[in-house]
């Protein structure tokens, strides 16, 4: 049984990227260098799927208590973190979804468990839409953490407005660390908010790699959101499997209203809401997010 107060004491340590990444792995897509942790075993294999605008780091103050549990799998995206992020690559739900399940086919993976987060809960519909469509890979559950899945219930807060309007690349070009620490601290809680070196870290992932002047391509996601509501939504009505949602409330971009539209289009059942809690579940309270993920899994 996993120990919470143990963990309790384990999350105040800091883990560097140096840390996370001295252990990940490379695979080679399409000519891109893809970065992905691993831990392997003999377990069911769980898939993390973080969001945007940031990478597979999101899921280290979890990751240890998950591996007890799971063989785990978490990439970067491309366009994100450690992996490549060219300037002149088709930035879509549809690639990155390719790109997940080339890694999976690559690893012989066919059946696993999916833990995704914003931008990723939009690429997990996106696997669902397709295992539903008798593809040759089995989705055995699927938890979402906060993200707009339903997107008449999205409110992006104003740099991500500004950065889908015309003026989008310009506004990439002049993004630095103050305005991205200003932006990013709005949507975590009132008592859960990031350290300065916290979020130091998270401009690092960022900026890596000129990676903050491709974020208007990357986040054309939220119009992808919409041309594709039909698709994405029926995944999630279609899907035989478990399926569950892990909330904080007080996120302003999907917090409480996405919940009250999951309940009403999909189920009132298997959602998890943590109180006083933003936008990032597993980072600002991974003991309740572990907690409520595990009693999910036991259902």
């Amino acid at each position: 049984m996993l120990n919470f107060n143990k963990l309790q004491g384990e999350s105040m340590e800091n883990c560097s990227l140096d840390q996370w990444y001295d252990t990940a792995q490379t695979f080679e897509w399409n000519g891109h260098s893809i970065v992905y942790k691993e831990q392997q075993a003999e377990k069911e294999i769980l898939l993390l799927i973080h969001g945007f605008p940031t990478a597979s780091y999101d899921w280290w103050k979890i990751w240890k208590p998950l591996t007890e549990r799971f063989s785990v799998i978490a990439p970067d995206m491309i366009g994100f973190g450690y992996s490549d992020k060219p300037y002149d690559f088709p930035y879509a739900i549809m690639k990155q979804a390719d790109l997940i399940l080339d890694l999976l086919k690559e690893k012989e993976i066919k059946a696993f468990h999916i833990l995704a987060h914003d931008y990723g809960d939009t690429v997990a519909q996106e696997i669902l839409a397709r295992a539903n469509e008798n593809q040759n890979f089995i989705v055995k559950s699927t938890c979402l953490l906060n993200g707009g899945i339903f997107p008449e219930a999205h409110h992006p807060i104003l740099i991500q407005k500004l950065l889908m309007s015309p003026i989008g690349f310009v506004l990439s070009r002049l993004l630095n660390q103050k305005k991205f620490e200003k932006s990013f601290s709005k949507i975590f809680g009132k008592h859960t908010q990031l350290t300065a070196g916290e979020l130091s870290i998270y401009w690092q992932l960022v900026s890596r790699a000129n990676g903050h002047r491709i974020a208007h391509k990357i986040i054309r996601y939220m119009r992808e959101r919409v041309e594709n509501r039909e698709r994405w939504v029926r995944a999630l009505q279609d899907y035989p499997n478990k399926l569950g949602l892990i909330n904080g409330p007080e996120d302003p971009i999907s917090g409480k209203v996405m919940v009250e539209r999951f309940q009403e289009i999909i189920s009132e059942e298997n959602i998890w809401l943590l109180e006083n809690i933003g936008h990032y579940p597993q980072v600002e309270d991974p003991k309740g997010t572990l907690e409520s993920y595990f009693q999910f899994i036991d259902q």
